[in-house]
């Protein structure tokens, strides 16, 4: 009993430290792991102890080191087994245990490696995805910045250049100077253009991708959703449709974040020359909302729809009603350059 009791002690402490080793230290502490148990079994008929030194060795990481020892675990448990069958009782009253024990040893070891192997890849490629992400992220960067050089900077400094010939001719020679200002006025335009290009290529957003999006958000917010009309707008311009997409979606977040409202209703009317865009709730009405998010981003869905030509009006009778208004294509105004 002296000396069982001490083995199970010896194997359990070396079983923990084990696993808080690293190196030699750990294959010292396998083999005698594997020497107690073997001791074990041998004297006493103790099979059970193979199932520790299972999981323990499944959790190598060293493929080598792994199969070395997982052959020499089935080795040892199949002699001591055999043993144990010819020296002890014990094994045949316990013959069931004994089996599934036996089948624990052979399974638990490769099945706790896979584990661990699939776990180390995983993270490897979450890590990965993320140095991918980031790259493409600065790879965006770099492009954004390509174009911002190559067009929009290069119209700026003509513009400078252009606006102080015209200063220096304005009183000697005022004819050439109004040639120079049509210029700037000209190459000003020419890069608003560009601008908005660039614009609705970074923020491009279907409606119909919103309007899935939306159903979402007010879903999680136990408001009740109804659509009127249909998300598919094949005369409508990309960058009109982007723009009322984030104007939806500004408007929505206003409604989930400080309306209080149970109901909200999307209408979509497109029509021969703009697109009408209707959002409906029965909260608090625009004037608390104003009071409750200082703006409600108001402010911002009106400069989204003006930089298209668009407008925006208010409703507010049974809670708050946005009236969006866009053209179906995008016109200059004032001489400016089309789209």
């Amino acid at each position: 009993m002296v000396i069982g009791i001490l083995m199970i002690l010896g194997f359990f402490i070396c079983y923990v430290l084990s696993f808080a080793s690293k190196g030699w230290l750990v294959y010292l502490g396998a083999s005698i792991q594997i020497t107690i148990s073997t001791a074990m079994t041998m004297l006493f008929g103790y099979i059970y102890f193979f199932l520790f030194l299972a999981f323990f060795i499944g959790n190598i990481k060293n493929r080598v080191a792994f199969f070395t020892l997982y052959t020499i675990l089935l080795i040892t448990t199949f002699g001591t087994s055999y043993y144990g069958f010819i020296a002890h009782t014990v094994f045949i009253v316990q013959l069931p245990f004994v089996f599934l024990s036996i089948i624990a040893v052979i399974l638990l070891p490769v099945s706790t490696y896979n584990k661990n192997r699939s776990d180390k890849l995983e993270g490897q490629l979450e890590d990965a995805n993320k140095r991918i992400s980031e790259l493409v992220k600065l790879e965006e960067r770099q492009r954004i910045s390509r174009d911002l050089h190559d067009t929009i900077g290069q119209k700026l400094s003509l513009i400078g250049l252009k606006s102080d010939l015209a200063a220096k001719l304005i009183t000697k020679n005022p004819t050439h100077a109004r040639k120079e200002i049509k210029d700037v006025q000209k190459t000003a335009r020419i890069a608003l253009k560009e601008v908005r290009e660039l614009v609705m290529e970074m923020r491009g957003t279907k409606l119909e991708d919103e309007i899935n999006r939306i159903k979402q958000i007010l879903e999680v917010a136990n408001i009740k959703f109804q659509l009127i009309g249909s998300a598919d707008l094949p005369n409508t311009s990309l960058m009109a449709e982007n723009v009322i997409s984030m104007c939806i979606k500004e408007g929505i977040t206003n409604i989930v974040k400080h309306s209080l409202a149970t109901e909200c209703t999307i209408e979509i009317i497109p029509l021969s020359r703009e697109l009408v865009v209707k959002i409906s709730d029965n909260g608090v009405g625009i004037k608390e909302t104003i009071k409750r998010s200082r703006g409600s981003g108001i402010k911002g869905i009106k400069e989204r729809l003006e930089f298209v030509n668009g407008s925006l009006e208010i409703r507010t009778e049974k809670g708050t009603t946005l009236v969006m208004t866009v053209p179906n294509h995008f016109k200059p105004v004032n001489g400016e350059v089309e789209m």
